[in-house]
């Protein structure tokens, strides 16, 4: 049975959003966005079945790139990863 992907959020304890993306069950997929509390961006990439792949990207306090990370699917160590689908808190 394949489930489809569904919209995800996460807020930081202040009510601010920390990290959107796509969930199926609580396996993340597709681009993934993370934020500082002030609203700027800290982290964004895509995951396949809750592995990172592709080119990542970290941002600096201005929102500006500031290392691009090239994540190979099936590196040695890489982990799957879920995501808690309840209130952070």
């Amino acid at each position: 049975m394949n489930q489809k992907a569904k919209s995800f959020e996460q807020h930081h304890k202040d009510g601010s959003l920390w990290a959107k993306g796509q969930v199926i069950g609580d396996t993340p997929t597709g681009y993934w966005e993370w934020f500082r509390k002030d609203g700027t961006k800290l982290r964004s990439g895509n995951f396949e079945d809750g592995i990172q792949v592709g080119e990542w990207t970290t941002y600096d306090k201005n929102g500006q790139v500031y290392k691009v990370t090239d994540m190979k699917l099936g590196k040695k160590g890489q982990k799957r990863v879920s995501v808690q689908l309840s209130s952070r808190t």
